[in-house]
Formats: structure tokens, C-alpha cells, sequence
């Protein structure tokens, strides 16, 4: 099977060249656009005199010129396609790297109160998110973080099914994410929902065919005055009278140009995003739900907002002085674009938050699924009711450089709670967050960073990192305590995997010992499942007492005057401390 960097570099290679392929032909018509227009220049000037000559000159040079501007877009379109193909898989070789920090950190979606991504650094300066968001829209993005804060347990084997499909399916993920990363979208869907559902008609129904005469007319006339020049006085007038009536809803006009001006790249953005959902075949209950979410009978979502995305940019050609003149008062364009665009949101505004919400849900799927396929060693935990909450053969952080890393074989049972204790810097608090991070992976159907893992569906909460609050007038004490209130009242009603380091920090040592014993005793009592990392030995004392809590530690010793830690987490309690040997070693005391 090819590794997730060997595709990278064949692909970045591949998209490379298409794209320095697409710029030389992106020059060569460049160059012919304006050779055609000297040409058609020197030709009306040539035949001026023979107007009629000279007019199908200029009218043959403009087509010809159109057609290889419209040709030099579609090249350019291609070219900046392949440029964004190759600058993602450029971008994911600099991740697999280590180059990661980057990226967006997530931190508008970090929350104190949440059960647990404060502390297990799911956001923010190399964080989980930060390290495997390829989001390319702000729903999408919105979308992967409420996905990894959901703490939800239910029908984990459709995600896991939705992400192993994804995760086969690299060029179409690239595909989507590069589409989806050309147009800049300003306007949250939010916004255009709300512009949509409050949108309040102002075009009569004779509209729908007022246009049409007027162009008949204009024809007519036009026809007219290319055989008996006097018919041009006749064109002059009626210019007014398409601007008048053009006028009468010209305020009207301006507003709705305004707001359309604010969503159509989004529409055209998501027309190009809805055709490839529509057009990849899909075999996962929950992708192939999605697929059909964008369905309308017959119609195709995509055609749908291709069709108003076009209307959109039709009405933004008013824009251009001269074609604005000529197009209202010959064609009524404005009025025509603005009576499609009214129809269509009549017809099409109830069902836009469905398109909109199966955009986001691929553009974090597309996440999820490029995770897994650059991890390939990973495995995706059995999931079963009975049987220990986790059960895992060399577990480790996912985000630790694999070279480098010491997994731990971990069997953590139902209604069962650790103890760990160890040194300064011997891995405690990386193992709860390993944990952690396995459990909210688990939950979201990611594969996890183990050799093996048999998983029963938990929720997790934690206290790891609480913080005093000047702003809400509350000592660190106070808020821990807070904290550690809330947890007890929530595992009231759910099961929660609790995982808590080092609890009662801002007492003294004696109270802190004698809290925190009457608390682990209360968990265990509750019939909890958890960890607590702790340097109180005394603590350990539990295990004699109550069945259900084990100790377990990490070591460190000091050979030939250096710290040595080898990570490993061992059945027992930790006595070897480091405290006064780092203080030491480093000339502090």
C-alpha cells in the first residue's frame, strides 16, 4: 500500500506540472487575444469608409475575442485548480514533517466550561485540532470543532464506516478542498439563511414577460435601422422608455444588488462543492444519507445553484456603466435578473440550510478522513457494550513523533479508577491526555494511536488545568472547586470516563491529602470510571481499601548525576521523586 508521503510527492508532482502546463497556455492565448484585436483594429480602420465592412469586422473581432477570453478562463480556472492541488499536498508533506504551528489554532472554540477540551489540548498552539484541521470554510471548520466537543457516543461504527470511505477516496477529498479554497466567502451562511428566509418580494408578475417584449422590440428596431438609417432616431427613444421604466424599481434594484453582491461567490463556491457530492458514488450509510439530503426529485442541487449563481452574476453587471445604459433601456436587464433571482429564492430559500449544511459536513469529514489516511498505522477501536472501557495494545499520543514515543499497554475496566503517580516530567500528565484523546477519537469514529483497541462508548470529563478568574470575582481554589462540584453533579445522570490531575492544589498538603482521598472515594462510590495523577503517596493508600482503584506510576532515576525517564507505566506507586535533584542540578538551591 502507498504511504500517505509518497502520494503526497507524486501528486504534488503531477498538479506541478499541470499547472506550469496551463500557464503556458494561459500565455499563448494571452498573446493571440491580442493579436486578434490589432488585427480587427487595422481592419475597421482599413475599410472605415464601407461602414457596414468595417461594422461586421469589429462584430467578427469581438466574437473571436470572446471566445478566447472565455477559453483563456477556463485555462486560467484549471490552472488555479491544479496550483491549489498542488500547494495542499505540499501542505500536508510539511504536517507529516512536524510543521504544523502554523495552522489555524482553533482558539475561538476553546471553552473553560466544556467538559474537557481545555485541558487536553484540543485547541489552540499544537493542539489535536490544530494538527488535523483541513477545513476550507468557516461552516466547515464550525462543523470539525463541534464534532470533536460533542462528547457523543451514539452509532460511533457510521462515523468510523464514513471516515474508512473517505479516507480510500484522497483525490476526490483534494478535489473538494481545493475547489472549495478558491473562492474567498465573506457572508456566514448564518446570514444569507437569515437574508433568505426574510426576503420579501417587490417585482409584479407581468415582469416575468415585459423583458421579452422589449427585446423583441429593440430587435426589431435594430434590424430596421441597419437597413434605412432613419430607424435610429426610433432607437433613441425607446432607450428612454426602457429607462424609465428600469427607474421605477431602481431603489428597489440597488438594495437587493447589494445583498446578492455578498453571496454569490458562496453560491458559485457551492454549486462546484454540490456536484461532486452528487457525482462520487458512495457506500456508507452516512455519506450516502448526505448525498441525498441535497436531492430535490429530480432537480440536482448543484444545477440548482448554478442556475441562481448565474442570475447573481447577471444582476452584478449592472456595474458596468455603459452595458447598465444599454442593457435597461433595450433589454430591461436589471429587471429581468431581478425577477429569476426572486423566483428562485420563492421556490429554492427553505431548502438552501440543508445544501448548506452538507457542504460543512464534508468539508470536516474531509478532515476526518485525511487523518486517517495519514495514519495508516493507527486502528479504528471494536466497539462493544461488554467488556473493559478500554483495552489497547501499545496506546499512544497521537501527536508525538512515532520514533520517539513509549506506548503503554492499557487495560482500563468499567467502574474501575487508577492512581498515578511519578516524578516531575515522567509522563503523567501526557498519559491522561493520551487517554483522553483516545476516548474523544473513539467518540467521533477517528482511528486511534494504538496497536490494538477494544472501546465501550464512554463520555468523557475532566479537570486537569483549572484557572482563578478576576473577572468573575473567583480565587483558584474556588474555581477548582466549582469544577470538581460540576463533575459530581453530572455523573449523576451519564456515564463518564473522569480524568483529574493532581486535584486541590490551592490547600495545603494535609487538607489537600485528606480531600482528595474523601473525593476518589466518592467517584468509586458513584461506581465512576477514571484516572487521577497525584504526587500524594498517601493518596495510594486507597487501593487496600476499595477494590475497584489500582495504582499505577511512572518512574525516574538519576544515573551518573543525570535524570533518566523511560516513560513505561508500571502496576505499583512511584517512589522516586525529582524535585530536589532538578533544584540541584540547575543551581536553584
Amino acid at each position: 500500500m502507498e504511504s500517505p508521503e509518497s502520494y503526497y510527492k507524486k501528486h504534488l508532482d503531477v498538479y506541478t506540472s499541470e499547472t506550469q502546463k496551463h500557464y503556458r497556455k494561459m500565455t499563448g492565448l494571452s498573446s493571440l487575444r491580442l493579436l486578434v484585436f490589432l488585427l480587427s483594429a487595422g481592419g475597421i480602420y482599413t475599410f472605415f469608409a464601407q461602414w457596414q465592412l468595417a461594422l461586421a469586422i469589429g462584430l467578427l473581432g469581438i466574437i473571436v475575442f470572446i471566445v478566447l477570453l472565455t477559453k483563456y478562463n477556463d485555462v486560467k480556472a484549471k490552472r488555479n485548480f491544479n496550483k491549489a492541488l498542488a500547494e495542499l499536498n505540499e501542505e500536508e508533506l510539511k504536517i507529516l514533517s512536524g510543521d504544523f504551528h502554523h495552522r489555524n489554532q482553533g482558539l475561538e472554540f476553546q471553552d473553560p466550561k466544556h467538559f474537557y477540551s481545555l485541558d487536553i489540548d484540543l485547541f489552540g498552539r499544537g493542539s489535536f485540532f490544530q494538527f488535523m484541521n483541513r477545513t476550507t470554510n468557516n461552516e466547515g471548520t464550525q462543523t470539525l470543532a463541534n464534532l470533536l466537543k460533542a462528547n457523543n457516543i451514539e452509532n460511533i461504527e457510521v462515523r468510523q464506516k464514513a471516515i474508512k470511505e473517505l479516507n480510500e477516496k484522497p483525490q476526490w477529498r483534494q478535489y473538494y478542498s481545493a475547489t472549495s479554497s478558491l473562492v474567498h466567502v465573506e457572508t456566514p451562511t448564518e446570514q444569507i439563511i437569515s437574508w433568505l428566509k426574510g426576503y420579501e418580494s417587490f417585482l409584479p408578475k407581468f415582469i416575468k414577460w415585459l423583458p421579452l417584449v422589449f427585446t423583441i422590440v429593440t430587435l426589431g428596431l435594430g434590424i430596421g435601422a441597419f437597413f434605412e438609417f432613419s430607424f435610429a432616431a426610433y432607437l433613441g427613444y425607446w432607450l428612454l422608455v426602457g429607462l424609465g421604466v428600469s427607474g421605477g424599481y431602481l431603489k428597489k434594484i440597488n438594495v437587493l444588488s447589494s445583498n446578492t453582491d455578498k453571496v454569490k461567490d458562496t453560491f458559485r463556491q457551492y454549486a462546484l462543492l454540490l456536484d461532486l457530492v452528487e457525482k462520487e458514488t458512495f457506500t456508507s450509510e452516512l455519506l450516502k444519507e448526505k448525498q441525498q439530503q441535497i436531492q430535490l426529485g429530480e432537480e440536482k442541487a448543484s444545477a440548482i445553484f448554478k442556475a441562481f449563481s448565474r442570475s447573481l452574476d447577471a444582476l452584478d453587471n449592472r456595474n458596468n456603466l455603459i452595458g447598465a445604459i444599454f442593457g435597461n433601456g433595450y433589454f430591461l436587464t436589471d429587471l429581468k435578473n431581478s425577477y429569476r433571482i426572486e423566483k428562485w429564492i420563492e421556490k429554492y430559500g427553505h431548502k438552501v440550510t440543508d445544501w448548506f449544511e452538507v457542504v460543512a459536513f464534508f468539508d470536516a469529514y474531509n478532515s476526518l478522513g485525511n487523518f486517517a489516511f495519514n495514519h495508516p498505522e493507527f486502528v479504528f477501536p471494536k466497539i462493544h457494550e461488554n467488556g473493559p472501557t478500554i483495552l489497547a495494545e501499545q496506546l499512544g499520543h497521537p501527536l508525538l513523533n512515532k520514533e520517539k514515543r513509549v506506548d503503554s499497554d492499557v487495560t482500563i475496566n468499567k467502574e474501575q479508577f487508577f492512581i498515578v503517580t511519578g516524578a516531575n516530567m515522567a509522563g503523567k500528565s501526557t498519559f491522561l491526555r493520551t487517554i483522553s484523546l483516545h476516548i474523544v477519537m473513539a467518540n467521533v469514529g477517528l482511528p486511534v494511536c494504538a496497536k490494538s483497541s477494544a472501546y465501550s462508548p464512554i463520555k468523557l470529563i475532566t479537570s486537569m488545568r483549572t484557572t482563578d478568574s478576576l473577572t468573575d470575582d473567583s480565587s483558584y481554589f474556588f474555581s477548582e472547586l466549582t469544577r470538581l462540584k460540576y463533575i459530581v453533579d453530572t455523573i449523576k445522570t451519564e456515564r463518564y470516563f473522569i480524568v483529574l490531575d493532581e486535584i486541590l492544589k490551592g490547600t495545603n498538603s494535609t487538607d489537600k491529602a485528606i480531600g482528595s482521598k474523601k473525593f476518589v472515594e466518592k467517584l468509586v462510590a458513584s461506581n465512576a470510571t477514571g484516572i487521577i495523577a497525584t504526587h500524594d503517596l498517601s493518596l495510594c493508600d486507597i487501593e487496600q481499601e476499595l477494590e475497584a482503584v489500582k495504582n499505577y506510576y511512572f518512574d525516574a532515576e538519576i544515573i551518573n548525576d543525570e535524570l533518566y525517564f523511560d516513560y513505561k507505566l508500571k502496576s505499583g506507586v512511584c517512589q522516586n521523586m525529582n524535585a530536589s535533584f532538578l533544584l540541584k542540578k540547575m543551581e536553584i538551591v
